[in-house]
């Protein structure tokens, strides 16, 4: 086997990149509704007016980032006196590497060692003088250390402003996220709210028959194969980036098989690998405690449980105390703080709404009321993946 021989070898793919949950199509399906909403909402920047900031939330594989980034586009085609910035929060996670980031696209200055006064006070003036309107994208806003502290600083420009404008627009994959926020920073984000609801099975099988036109070559995928992963997908969570791995994992094992046509089969042969790539996927976005405390829960899970005879339920299955235990020497181990056994159990029900883990009620057996937490993945991944992470 050579590469020469590799490359000769006849591939169901025509373009591999319309298979990635990162390609623009030209048309977003089934979000008519919400991207008219966004496009209203930003209008009066072409009439030199302020646009209202906008929230927009829903679950991972909704359509959130793919319908901003095809207004953007359709945005620059249009002559105005505005900019649209979009920043990935999962890379830039702090108030100055934000502010940083946005003085570097809109000026090119980016020096370190500034604070973060200066590199808002070169914002400020690029707004100001050319009487200017910038929209800001903040993706994966929750991922952001100090968001009451950037929100109070981009919102509070706009009265300090002469001329121009400044507005956000969040998206975030967690329902509840808005809640943490400082009460002055939800009302001053949320001026216009949009939920993006999950996608049906045959929303989902649309999305995806509109891929496999521009992905595999004419034929090869079997109507089979389009229909099993928008029903997986559609069952597990309505995620489109979900339904979209799951046929192309169908594609690379067709390939590998020298198979001409994927089928039902190739499908459920991807669903596993599928499902740890998400999970691990997942677990990377976590906020840095959520990490810390599946962490210790993954530890729990390998050792075993020094109270599993106080109970019938399984070893896998450990107390809340327990789990905090673990958590305050994981975080003690590694030098971050502590937060509190009430925020431990508020990060265990996120934990749990993302499919990660699994709570019950304490039954018969234990003195007083507990919960019982269980990992829902295998704990050496998990706890390999964090450690990789932590780093």
């Amino acid at each position: 086997m050579d590469f020469r021989s590799i490359l000769a070898e006849k591939s169901v793919f025509f373009n591999r990149d319309a298979l990635s949950p990162h390609f623009l199509p030209d048309k977003i399906m089934y979000r008519d509704k919400e991207i008219e909403k966004i496009m209203r909402s930003i209008t009066p920047l072409f009439h030199n007016k302020r646009p209202r900031n906008i929230f927009l939330y829903g679950k991972t594989g909704t359509g959130k980032t793919s319908s901003i980034k095809y207004i953007m586009k359709q945005f620059v085609q249009v002559p105005s006196n505005g900019k649209i910035l979009y920043i990935n929060c999962r890379m830039y996670s702090s108030r100055y590497k934000i502010l940083q980031k946005i003085a570097s696209d809109l000026i090119s200055f980016a020096k370190n060692g500034f604070a973060p006064s200066v590199f808002y006070e070169k914002i400020i003036g690029w707004v100001e003088e050319g009487q200017r309107y910038l929209i800001i994208v903040l993706d994966e806003i929750d991922m952001v250390k100090d968001l009451d502290e950037l929100l109070y600083t981009i919102t509070r420009s706009n009265d300090e402003l002469k001329s121009g404008g400044m507005s956000l627009v969040g998206i975030s994959n967690r329902l509840e996220f808005k809640k943490k926020l400082d009460p002055r920073s939800q009302s001053s984000l949320m001026e216009t709210e949009i939920v993006f609801p999950p996608y049906d099975a045959d929303q989902l099988k649309g999305i995806l028959a509109q891929r496999v036109d521009i992905g595999f070559y004419e034929g090869v995928c079997d109507i089979s194969a389009v229909s099993n992963a928008a029903a997986i997908a559609a069952k597990e969570t309505g995620d489109a980036r979900y339904a979209l791995k799951l046929l192309l994992y169908a594609g690379e094992i067709a390939d590998e098989r020298r198979d001409k046509k994927i089928t039902y089969n190739h499908v459920d042969a991807a669903r596993k690998a599928v499902e740890e790539d998400i999970v691990m996927e997942a677990i990377s976005t976590l906020p840095e405690q959520q990490q810390l405390v599946l962490y210790g829960l993954s530890l729990l899970t390998i050792r075993g449980s020094k109270y599993s005879k106080l109970t019938d339920e399984p070893e896998a299955m450990f107390l809340s105390g327990e789990l905090y235990e673990m958590y305050s020497d994981v975080c003690k181990k590694m030098k971050r703080d502590r937060r509190s056994a009430r925020w431990c159990k508020e990060y265990l029900r996120e934990l749990e709404s993302l499919g990660l883990v699994r709570t019950v009620e304490s039954g018969k057996g234990i003195r007083g009321h507990s919960t019982l937490t269980q990992l829902n993945y295998a704990p050496n991944k998990i706890k390999k993946a964090i450690e990789e992470l932590m780093v």
